[in-house]
């Protein structure tokens, strides 16, 4: 059995520090995901030429309530450039972005203070940002969203109850060490899952530190893991049958910025060549792994939950050579 790898990518504009001081800050768009330096895109431009040079087929999750503030154009041109290089292309939402349909919102941060989580929502409410979700999505021209991504991977049971009766069959929500659900029977660090009637691709959450009965948990990211990681989680999965590996990353993960407006970049190597080899590694063992995307998913066979909930575990030497490559790539 071919063990599945989803590239998944977060494309989503920046709040840029306009609630903290609105006077001074104001959002950031399309820089934050094309990310140029002089005339050149480090971010989804370096993303589109990899994935074309590697035959890598990834799925975007685009953030879709930005057109709040900055109106269809900057968004649908990005989701459409990705379109048509071949990629999926999926629903993601921070609903942070909808405290911009109010006109007076500079007022309201004082008394009302936005907030951008999806748990602990009301049904009603997370349904009609998934309506808002769909109805952007048709009017950018990409169709309807079989898959969703909650914003900062923040979820719960209603969530996928809001998912249901929308008609989204696929989530990619649960990443448990950026965001640990209340609920254990979310808690899921590797695999394919079944939560009522969606199918839940999680973000692998792995064991990279272990002190006796402590252990540190990572979620598997292009910037927050080294290749050695990635190359040491993919060969252990397949070992252990774990039939998917989802692993998140951003466009803005290819530079360094030094600004809320995103106008200070220097590419940043490292990550460029993590994504390089992932991609380089999953074109060469295509005996071992299939790379898929979350509409195939959706399209596939009645999907079962995974029989375990696999943790990964990478060697200690790994975490510790990341932190000293990651502390001097930040410096």
């Amino acid at each position: 059995m071919k063990t599945k790898v989803f590239v998944t990518i977060d494309t989503e504009f920046s709040i840029g520090g306009a609630f903290a001081d609105p006077i001074r800050n104001q959002p950031a768009g399309a820089q934050v995901v094309l990310c140029e330096i002089g005339g050149k895109s480090h971010g989804l431009g370096f993303l589109l030429d990899t994935f074309a040079k590697f035959g890598t087929k990834a799925t975007f999750f685009v953030e879709a309530l930005n057109s709040y503030y900055f109106g269809d154009q900057p968004m649908r041109e990005l989701a459409l450039r990705i379109k048509a290089a071949g990629h999926d292309v999926q629903l993601h939402l921070h609903p942070v972005w909808t405290y911009f349909k109010n006109p007076d919102w500079m007022d309201r941060l004082s008394s009302e203070p936005p907030s951008d989580h999806m748990y602990g929502r009301t049904l009603d409410q997370l349904s009609q940002w998934l309506a808002d979700g769909i109805v952007i999505f048709a009017r950018w021209g990409l169709g309807r969203p079989v898959a969703l991504r909650t914003g900062s991977l923040m979820v719960d049971n209603t969530v996928y109850q809001a998912m249901e009766l929308a008609g989204i069959p696929v989530g990619s929500n649960v990443g448990l060490a950026l965001y640990w659900p209340d609920d254990p029977a979310l808690q899921f660090f590797s695999g394919i899952h079944r939560v009522g009637s969606v199918v839940e691709a999680c973000v692998t959450t792995y064991i990279d530190l272990a002190l006796g009965k402590r252990v540190h948990y990572k979620t598997l990211t292009i910037t927050g893991s080294s290749w050695q990681e990635m190359r040491t989680l993919l060969l252990r999965a397949h070992q252990s049958k774990v039939e998917s590996i989802i692993i998140l990353t951003h466009p803005f993960e290819y530079v360094k910025n030094k600004s809320l407006d995103f106008t200070r970049l220097l590419p940043n190597r490292i990550n460029q060549q993590r994504l390089s080899c992932l991609c380089e590694f999953l074109r060469d063992h295509g005996d071992l792994f299939e790379v898929a995307t979350m509409s195939q998913l959706a399209s596939a066979s009645p999907v079962a939950s995974s029989a375990d909930n696999v943790i990964l575990k990478v060697p200690m030497l790994h975490a510790i050579g990341r932190m000293v490559q990651n502390s001097l790539n930040d410096r």
